[in-house]
């Protein structure tokens, strides 16, 4: 079933792990969206650096520190994900209170695992 998928933080550096996100959610098929701080390609995804309108998403899932987090919050909101990941390094509670009280389900996991695993 395709889940499209908002990445946040995406990097065009094939060491990163929200580069090796988007190819594997690519691989399995998934619609995905990439945010940025600088434009480029992953694959056949155009990294964008704005928060554009989206409709539709059903998770985000996030590659940024809890720091610069803050700056997304309503614009996470506004978009009203099915879910949100909190990969390794991004927890943030304040987020993950903010997601559930917005009916929205936060989860503390690792895209790519959910992905090799079967349970994305």
């Amino acid at each position: 079933m395709n889940k499209k998928t908002l990445v946040i933080g995406a990097s065009t550096n094939p060491d990163r792990y929200s580069y090796l996100a988007i190819m594997k959610l690519r691989k399995y098929q998934h619609e995905v969206i990439a945010i940025g701080q600088k434009k480029g390609m992953v694959g056949d995804i155009s990294i964008i650096n704005n928060n554009a309108a989206i409709e539709g998403i059903d998770t985000v899932t996030l590659y940024i520190n809890p720091s610069i987090q803050k700056e997304y919050y309503q614009y996470i909101l506004s978009l009203h994900p099915k879910r949100l990941i909190f990969n390794p390094g991004t927890e943030n509670d304040e987020l993950f209170q903010l997601a559930e009280e917005n009916g929205i389900q936060p989860l503390e996991a690792c895209t790519l695992v959910l992905l090799g695993t079967g349970q994305y």
